[in-house]
């Protein structure tokens, strides 16, 4: 679920922080900048894990600043194709079961994927396993904050780095806000047995 990255950045220390240790500098701009964001075809960046090199610091003309190349390892969450996560479900729609880990919310297991037979409740807003039983067809809800165990089959990144707008998109933005999509999504599954709500696969 989480890998270390080794990545490459030039890092800016203003002058008003040359009293401190480089490393802590550093280390507080490279979190500053990453933690929280994710990275296009590398995943979600969760904390600096360590240091690995410092290069030649310099300043350059007109800019009291420190800019050094440094070498660093990132802890990612990028879960590999075939794991399997449990989540809490944090709501459904037509689309699917939408699945939160907590600290990532973009994860969906769609409808070709649940279950099956799986009906949408339109009333109850809420997707259901119709399970077969010698007593006929009973009905398993997929509530929202229940956990589901899942598997994950698919991933998808977005570049969603500002762009300007063409003259087709011009035209267009005064009608309506393009819709924003999320730069890292998960697609996951539950038709296999053993994955779906834990609830479901637990003996009373």
């Amino acid at each position: 679920m989480f890998v270390l990255v080794e990545m490459v950045d030039t890092v800016r220390i203003p002058p008003w922080q040359f009293e401190r240790k480089l490393n802590d500098s550093i280390a507080e701009e490279l979190n500053k900048k990453l933690a929280n964001k994710v990275v296009y075809n590398v995943g979600l960046c969760i904390c600096l894990f360590d240091i690995t090199k410092l290069e030649d610091a310099y300043v350059f003309p007109g800019d009291g600043a420190s800019h050094t190349k440094v070498h660093f390892r990132y802890v990612v969450f990028h879960p590999f194709l075939d794991e399997i996560l449990i989540g809490k479900i944090k709501g459904c729609s037509p689309e699917g079961v939408h699945v939160s880990l907590g600290f990532f919310d973009d994860i969906l297991i769609p409808p070709e994927s649940l279950q099956q037979p799986a009906k949408f409740d339109e009333t109850e807003q809420v997707w259901v396993w119709e399970y077969e039983t010698e007593e006929g067809a009973h009905d398993l809800y997929m509530d929202t904050g229940e956990e589901i165990r899942f598997r994950v089959v698919d991933e998808s990144f977005v570049d969603t780095s500002p762009t300007g707008p063409s003259s087709a998109e011009a035209a267009s933005s005064s009608e309506e806000p393009p819709k924003k999509e999320a730069p890292y999504t998960l697609v996951g599954s539950i038709s296999e047995p053993g994955l779906g709500l834990l609830s479901w696969w637990t003996s009373n």
